[in-house]
C-alpha cells in the first residue's frame, strides 16, 4: 500500500481520537477511501471515518512518550469526547446537538464493530473498546440517553478499576443504576453489580463481552 502524503497524515492525525471521524474536503476524504485509509459511513451524514489500516497510520506516528489520553478535551475544543461524569467543569453543549454528536458518534462506533471484528458483529464492543474503556462505556450509557453526572446534577460516573478489562460504573439512585446495566448489557458488555468495601455504595463492573 502506497504510503500517505504528508497532507494525508495531517487530516489522519486530526481525526476525532473517540470515533476516528474525519474532517476534511470530499477530495481529500475520497483519496484516504482508496487509499483503504477511511470509509464513508453508509447512512446520513454520510460522514468518513478511519479505517483499521488508518488508525494504525495515525498510531504509529503517535510520540511513544506521549503522557497519558486524558478523559476528555476540554468543553469548548470542538472534539467530541464521551461524558464519564468525572468532569470537574461545567459540560459544553447540551440539548439536540449534544444528542446529535452522540448519536453521529455511537454510530460511528458501531460501525468500527462491523469493520474490525472477525466475524463483522455491530453488537460486541471492538479492539478499540477494550483499550479505551472509560470513553467506550461513557458513550454507550450516553448514547442510551443516561446522564452524566456534572456540577450541581446528578447521573453515572465511569472510572478505571484494577481489574483488567472492567470498569466501574456509579449511580446515586438504585433505578439509575438497574438503567445503566440495562443500556451497557444492550451496547454488548457484561455487567454484575456490586457492594463497596465495609458495606458501602453499590455500583457495576463492567466488561467488554468477547462472545
Amino acid at each position: 500500500m502506497k504510503p500517505p502524503t504528508a497532507a494525508q497524515r495531517r487530516i489522519i492525525e486530526a481525526a476525532d481520537p473517540q470515533t476516528g471521524r474525519l474532517s476534511g474536503t470530499e477530495a481529500q476524504l475520497m483519496a484516504l477511501v482508496r487509499a483503504r485509509l477511511a470509509f464513508r459511513h453508509p447512512r446520513p451524514p454520510r460522514a468518513f471515518f478511519l479505517t483499521p489500516a488508518g488508525h494504525r497510520v495515525r498510531d504509529e506516528g503517535a510520540a511513544p512518550a506521549a503522557a497519558p489520553e486524558p478523559a476528555g478535551p476540554a468543553p469548548d475544543s470542538g472534539v467530541f469526547a464521551a461524558r464519564t461524569g468525572t468532569e470537574t467543569s461545567a459540560p459544553g453543549s447540551e440539548g439536540p446537538p449534544r444528542a446529535r454528536e452522540v448519536r453521529g458518534a455511537w454510530e460511528g462506533l458501531v460501525e468500527l464493530r462491523r469493520m474490525t471484528n472477525p466475524d463483522g458483529s455491530r453488537d460486541r464492543p471492538c479492539a478499540w473498546e477494550r483499550t479505551h474503556l472509560v470513553r467506550a462505556a461513557a458513550l454507550a450509557l450516553e448514547a442510551a440517553g443516561r446522564s452524566p453526572a456534572a456540577p450541581g446534577r446528578e447521573g453515572y460516573r465511569v472510572t478505571d478499576t484494577p481489574q483488567p478489562e472492567a470498569v466501574a460504573v456509579r449511580e446515586p439512585s438504585p433505578e439509575g443504576l438497574r438503567a445503566c446495566a440495562a443500556a451497557l448489557e444492550q451496547a454488548g458488555w457484561q455487567v454484575g453489580e456490586h457492594t463497596g468495601a465495609r458495606g458501602g455504595d453499590r455500583y457495576l463492573l463492567a466488561s467488554p463481552r468477547r462472545a
